[in-house]
């Protein structure tokens, strides 16, 4: 490392995993002082988080910028692409991923090394949206297939209250009307109607 030159490293954790220390540990392992590690809990379907906006204000052609793997950076392949670029030419420093040593701009400046460079990042960038891309698809299709079993997702309804079953019992026999009914379980008539739907069936089942 020459005497000018400032080294940063940049970790991202989703909202849902908190392990961030992995990272951490590996840019310090790389020299990266702690002080000089942005750290964003946040998706990596764009690049609007604070930290990685803080550090982007910090480089320049003395730095060299340290991530753990590609995804950390990003996963859209397209703003990852950009961001590269802005990084790299607009900024002039240079970009170390620790788990792929190809992708390391400071290897070799000619017009070969960046196209390499250029290269393994399109390719690397593109899996990462696809991996993404598909874990997507199949916890979607996962949970079609658990509503298609009758799995309830959310929040648990709340009990019913008291003289639910009074008060469907009139209104199943027309005796009140829905306005009526929801009103008297302090319930809006959407609710009322869909708990009445279930409450039915249960009934039914258990007769």
């Amino acid at each position: 490392m020459s005497e000018n030159e400032k080294i940063y490293g940049y970790a991202r954790v989703s909202t849902r995993e908190q392990n961030e220390d992995r990272q951490i540990l590996a840019l310090m392992e790389m020299g990266v002082p702690q002080s000089n590690i942005y750290l964003d809990k946040l998706s990596g379907k764009d690049f609007e988080r604070p930290q990685y906006k803080k550090l982007l204000r910090k480089l320049d052609g003395n730095s060299v910028l340290y991530i753990k793997s590609i995804d950390r950076l990003g996963r859209n392949y397209h703003d990852l692409s950009d961001q590269w670029r802005i990084i790299t030419k607009e900024k002039g420093a240079d970009i170390v991923v620790i788990d792929m040593p190809l992708l390391d701009t400071r290897r070799e400046k000619s017009l070969l090394g960046t196209f390499i460079s250029d290269l393994i990042l399109a390719l690397l960038s593109y899996v990462a949206e696809t991996e993404y891309q598909t874990i997507h698809q199949r916890q979607a299709e996962g949970i079609a297939a658990a509503k298609a079993r009758g799995v309830r997702f959310g929040r648990m309804p709340k009990p019913l209250p008291e003289n639910f079953q009074e008060v469907y019992q009139r209104w199943k026999h027309k005796k009140i009307s829905l306005s009526q009914a929801a009103k008297e379980c302090g319930m809006p008539r959407t609710t009322f109607y869909d708990r009445a739907k279930v409450f039915g069936k249960t009934m039914i089942k258990n007769s």
